[in-house]
């Protein structure tokens, strides 16, 4: 029996011009190539071909799907703002902190820039993660 070596699939985040196509679909939900032209914050206003070209690579990369509405291509996400978020987290973590979160919250805590407001939320959000069993720590 012959054994498959395991491979990593490699991820890839959006690129900077494929994240701004992606705020648009996740904002229209779904749009033809000249609808998504028409959202993105340009001036002077995006390319139609430029647009096409790039939702036909997001396609390929698996980012965004089309269908046909009559003889239009409309594309939708196939990825989640909180997918990309989640994954550019990880990425900026492992590639800038060597995979320590802690790490990355205190250079954030450090830079000086956190208002007290968000400090306080950030301390209700960490008490209200929830931990596996065997990690709960009792309180004295």
């Amino acid at each position: 029996m012959k054994h498959r070596a395991r491979t990593k699939v490699k991820i890839t985040l959006p690129t900077d011009a494929e994240l701004i196509i992606l705020d648009g679909l996740w904002e229209l939900g779904e749009g033809s190539v000249e609808e998504v032209a028409n959202w993105l914050p340009s001036n002077p206003r995006a390319n139609y071909k430029t647009v096409q070209s790039l939702l036909r690579i997001m396609e390929n990369k698996g980012f965004v799907q089309h269908k046909m509405r009559g003889r239009a291509f409309v594309f939708m996400p196939c990825v989640t703002r909180d997918e990309v978020g989640r994954l550019s987290a990880k990425r900026v973590v492992d590639r800038n902190f060597q995979g320590s979160h802690t790490a990355m919250l205190m250079n954030l805590l450090d830079s000086n820039h956190i208002r007290d407001d968000e400090l306080d939320e950030l301390e209700k959000l960490i008490q209200a993660v929830p931990r596996p069993k065997n990690q709960r720590r009792s309180v004295p």
